[in-house]
């Protein structure tokens, strides 16, 4: 074998000469946790939370609900005494997004040689089958500054029956648990508020409890508390990569002069992902769901705001663009989401009869049951479209937004509207969907140094005895600040299926806040002409390195683009 061969073989298993250049990239610290392992103590910050259901909140969670009483907490002074013998638990729960591995690195590294870090292999379900295994400096020195969740697992399971929190409780006795970190979006963390009030105490023979800390995940973006949390982890590098795709096709269509990109991006409950990489790389046309919905803008009208805008950019001989377009877009249109609302009671009153039919019959099956508005309105749809409203639902009863091919609806429509206008107008399209693509990226610089400080706040939280706290770094332009959130003062109340569920909220755009605001000002130019920039690659060394998202400086009114964490 030649020195190249034996090279690229030695590339195998997560050595590529990027990822081992990465794994020595250093990460700056907030000024709290010192060199990097100093425990702190928490403080009230003078800030309380709630929700309008905070009241029915105290008296589903009393224990953890009575314990923080909603008050934000800051890490201050260090900790007049390190507790040591600790085990705790760390497990990834849903969706994979970028910078995961690093929070286990912080984890790892404020809890120190003289507790036990235990990860669980298969996020939930691994912690309900007892899947735990010691968390070594080898697997450490592998992971740092990696992509993906592939060192432990996810899953998507929901702990929320007595059998499944015995069995948690079971764990916890056989492991000898003293904490559980739970890395996950709002679902996720839901379910660590429920797990906190669960375990709060009585688990081990000497009454003692198991504490829960909540770590924020979701490239999404729908987590986010003002200032408290501006921002979960996995954001930054997700929308970097799908900006870099965007700027790439950008480029491509105003050399070719001939296509029209339709572009859905990831994003199913709320439009930020759309909106921070149309203010990165402007394309010509960028949907929000939620300013759509707040218009109440119908299929139609959304459908001709882009031919015309297609048509008035064929007046000026361009022939090229590109749309974004949310992958929950039309669950936003409020014709269409009373669609699928009747189009769920149809398939849950008559699901017997309506899954006996072929694909044929159960278009006029559900067409006859529908009322004049709703018939009318999916009968006007392509037939893929209506196939796919009629699919099975996913486990919690959604429609799966991302086998809807919404961007080629929004071309098959555009062109049938265009035909109208001016059968002469050329309209040559190309469609894509970037979701996975972005999920499980080397996490840029702002992630990576995030997610260790969030690490570390976990960690210190448990050496300082709290539960029932979601760990966030606040102040990202001005050194950083560990913070802990209450979980049970994040909750609301929601029927689902008849019963009564509690859930934290998504985070949709605010249509008033800065970045929308910034959007709104300027995509009437980036429609008119080419104005698009192409963001390129991320870059983990260099003057741009220190790059947050566009949207997160927006709307903190900060004075630049580059964070600061430390001294």
């Amino acid at each position: 074998m030649s020195q190249l061969t034996s090279r690229l073989t030695a590339t195998e298993q997560h050595h590529a000469l990027l990822e081992d250049e990465l794994r020595q990239l250093p990460l700056p610290v907030v000024s709290a946790f010192g060199t990097g392992s100093q425990a702190v103590s928490f403080e009230p910050t003078g800030e309380v939370l709630s929700t309008a259901d905070a009241g029915r909140i105290g008296e589903i969670f009393p224990q953890t609900s009575a314990l923080n009483a909603g008050a934000v907490l800051r890490g201050t002074a260090p900790l007049a005494k390190r507790p040591s013998g600790k085990r705790v638990a760390v497990l990834f729960s849903g969706g994979p997004a970028p910078g995961g591995h690093n929070v286990v690195v912080g984890l790892k590294q404020m809890l120190g040689d003289d507790n036990l870090l235990l990860g669980v292999r298969g996020g939930p379900k691994g912690l309900l089958n007892g899947r735990l295994e010691p968390v070594t400096d080898a697997d450490i020195a592998l992971i740092r500054n990696s992509g993906g969740f592939d060192y432990l697992g996810t899953d998507r399971t929901k702990i929320k029956t007595a059998e499944q929190f015995a069995q948690v409780r079971a764990v916890c006795v056989a492991q000898a648990l003293d904490a559980i970190v739970i890395i996950g979006g709002d679902d996720s963390n839901t379910n660590a508020a429920v797990l906190a009030e669960e375990l709060f105490a009585g688990v081990h023979a000497d009454g003692r409890g198991v504490q829960v800390i909540g770590v924020p995940k979701t490239i999404d973006g729908d987590l986010q508390i003002r200032d408290l949390l501006p921002i979960s982890f996995g954001f930054d590098t997700a929308t970097r990569v799908y900006a870099e795709l965007v700027g790439n096709i950008l480029q491509d269509s105003r050399s070719s002069l001939k296509y029209w990109h339709f572009i859905k991006l990831m994003g199913r409950a709320a439009s930020h992902v759309t909106l921070e990489v149309a203010l990165q790389a402007k394309p010509a046309i960028t949907l929000i769901s939620e300013e759509i919905a707040a218009r109440k803008l119908s299929l139609a009208q959304i459908i001709e705001q882009i031919a015309q805008t297609v048509a008035g950019r064929a007046a000026k001989g361009i022939h090229h663009g590109v749309l974004l377009v949310p992958e929950g877009l039309i669950e936003f249109v409020p014709e269409v989401k009373a669609l699928i609302d009747e189009l769920n009671e149809v398939l849950a009153h008559h699901g017997e009869a309506f899954a006996a039919l072929d694909a044929e019959g159960k278009r006029g099956f559900v067409a006859g049951k529908l009322a004049a508005a709703a018939a009318s309105l999916f009968a006007s749809l392509p037939v893929y479209i209506q196939d796919m409203l009629l699919a099975e639902r996913d486990s919690h009863g959604n429609l799966q937004l991302s086998l809807i091919p919404t961007e080629q609806l929004l071309v098959d429509m555009t062109k049938r509207r265009l035909k109208e206008i001016d059968p002469k107008i050329p309209f040559a399209t190309q469609s894509h969907f970037f979701g996975y693509e972005g999920r499980c990226g080397a996490p840029t610089l702002f992630d990576a140094a995030y997610t260790l400080n969030l690490g570390l706040t976990a960690g210190a939280l448990i050496l300082a005895g709290k539960t029932g706290y979601m760990a966030s770094i606040s102040k990202i332009f001005e050194g950083g600040e560990p913070l802990a959130i209450p979980l049970a003062a994040l909750l609301t109340v929601e029927r689902r299926h008849g019963s009564e569920a509690v859930v934290i909220e998504k985070a949709l755009v605010d249509i008033d806040a800065p970045a929308m605001q910034y959007f709104v000002s300027r995509r009437e130019a980036w429609a008119q002409s080419d104005l698009f920039a192409s963001p390129g690659p991320r870059q983990f060394w260099g003057p741009v390195a220190r790059q947050v998202p566009l949207s997160v400086a927006l709307n903190r009114k900060a004075d630049g683009l580059l964070f600061s964490f430390g001294k």
